[in-house]
């Protein structure tokens, strides 16, 4: 799977997931359950706005000094025994990784839960190598087993699905016949796929936070799966975004903290993984051969930009958690492997206008997003910018810029504004019956399609108000 994950025009994703019931429910059951969750975690904390700006200066002082803590970084995983590859573009790291493949003549291959390698369409590729390859995160398991389903959230791909229709996969294409109880069929894909860990010859793992004053990799997880593909697998491979960095294990402290209250409401995730380099000769745990691949694939672009604090995004979801509109429509309606607010802002910029410039526009503009971020990305100003861009490139449809131009003319005429209102209130008086208008009026029409227009009293609040007055 690539970064965009549907080929369907943005609207027509949108009508066909708000008719899918199941998944909205799973979704508002889900968004309601980590949101309490996050804000008890929060709470109990303490001086959660203090810990906010905390993580905010953490990595803000990164990507201020990225160039420094890149190169520190990448010395002490050479130091270490590893190799660093530094990626441009997601080509010339699916090339870097392919050349390994080939290298070790690969058959088999583990893989944990990174949204990197999603983004550069890493499985492809080694698909086209005659390589199997294996999610062993649940969630990611059961949507590749799912003839490769889009995931529908950063942190839980398969949200969108409940417990039944799991099971329905499972029988379908595994075979299997027994309950839809969470822990039956999580054991079943453990004994499914234990054997896979041991006949890999590479195990490949996102980063979520690379520590650069020792060469550290970490990981942080709710499954035991990714520690067996780092240290079964005698070549191991890491896949990090470039800015995914952190000075020293104090800071890493920090941001891990509000990484797991944010995403799950746990003080901890199950693991927490610190691996830095291959084992060491005396040890009989852990990979012959380390590799760190550093991907910029737009990411330099962005920092050299107005949407730098963008880069600040720890991947905890809390946004998405907390979105109205992501609780409607579901991840999947995004055609992004990033959905939510993160998402997009993120996919315009790593994927092009081109293909993602719906999602600016898939906003309220609520601003509950910046609320809950542990790092204080200004999100909804970030969505803001992308909708001036793309007005000001002209990206933005002819009617929706002409309908804009209109209204600011009207807008900047007080007499041609009162005019108008007026005459608006009255026909809208005479045309909007229960609700609706009698005709279809262009961007109007979308508008008006998931709502009740309310009942009009043919009057512009102006005259209302004047006559109100005069009483």
């Amino acid at each position: 799977m690539s970064m965009k994950t549907s080929n369907v025009k943005f609207k027509d994703r949108i009508h066909l997931k708000m008719k899918d019931e199941s998944m909205r429910a799973a979704v508002a059951n889900a968004q309601e359950r980590m949101f309490k969750s996050r804000a008890v975690a929060a709470e109990k904390l303490g001086n959660w706005e203090e810990w906010r700006e905390m993580g905010m200066d953490i990595r803000n002082h990164v990507l201020e000094n990225l160039d420094y803590y890149l190169q520190q970084l990448s010395e002490n995983v050479e130091k270490n025994g590893g190799h660093v590859f530094f990626a441009s573009t997601a080509e010339d790291a699916t090339n870097y990784i392919e050349t390994i493949v080939k290298k070790k003549n690969a058959k088999k291959i583990v893989k944990s839960k990174s949204m990197v390698t999603e983004e550069i369409g890493m499985n492809q590729m080694i698909q086209r190598n005659n390589c199997e390859i294996i999610e062993t995160d649940l969630g990611e398991y059961i949507l590749q087993v799912d003839d490769c389903d889009a995931p529908s959230h950063i942190v839980v791909p398969a949200l969108h699905k409940n417990r039944t229709q799991i099971r329905e996969v499972f029988k379908e294409k595994l075979g299997y016949d027994g309950s839809s109880d969470p822990e039956a069929m999580t054991r079943f894909v453990r004994e499914h796929i234990r054997h896979d860990f041991l006949e890999a010859e590479i195990g490949i793992t996102g980063c979520n936070f690379a520590i650069a004053e020792s060469g550290t990799v970490t990981l942080v997880t709710n499954e035991g799966n990714a520690r067996l593909a780092t240290s079964l697998p005698k070549t191991h491979i890491a896949v990090m975004g470039m800015e995914r960095i952190v000075p020293t294990f104090e800071e890493f402290d920090i941001v891990a903290s509000l990484l797991c209250r944010s995403a799950v409401g746990l003080p901890l995730t199950g693991y927490v993984t610190a691996l830095t380099g291959p084992r060491e000769g005396d040890n009989c745990d852990g990979p012959e051969e380390f590799h760190l691949v550093i991907v910029d694939n737009g990411r330099s672009k962005i920092l050299g930009s107005e949407f730098r604090p963008i880069l600040r995004c720890i991947r905890c979801a809390a946004c998405v958690n907390t979105c109205p509109a992501y609780r409607h429509i579901g991840g999947q309606s995004y055609g992004s492997i990033y959905s939510g607010p993160i998402g997009a802002v993120l996919s315009p910029l790593l994927g092009g206008y081109e293909d993602f410039k719906d999602l600016p526009n898939a906003c309220s503009l609520c601003r509950a997003c910046h609320d809950v971020c542990p790092v204080k990305i200004p999100l909804s100003d970030l969505l803001l910018k992308h909708r001036q861009i793309m007005g000001e490139e002209k990206i933005t449809a002819s009617s929706e810029r002409a309908a804009i131009t209109g209204f600011n003319f009207v807008n900047s005429h007080p007499f041609i504004w009162d005019k108008t209102v007026k005459i608006g209130a009255i026909m809208a008086g005479k045309l909007i019956k229960d609700g609706k208008l009698p005709f279809k009026v262009g961007l109007l029409n979308a508008w008006t399609q998931t709502r009740d227009l309310p009942a009009p009293t043919g009057q512009s609040f102006r005259s209302w108000f004047k006559n109100r007055d005069d009483k």
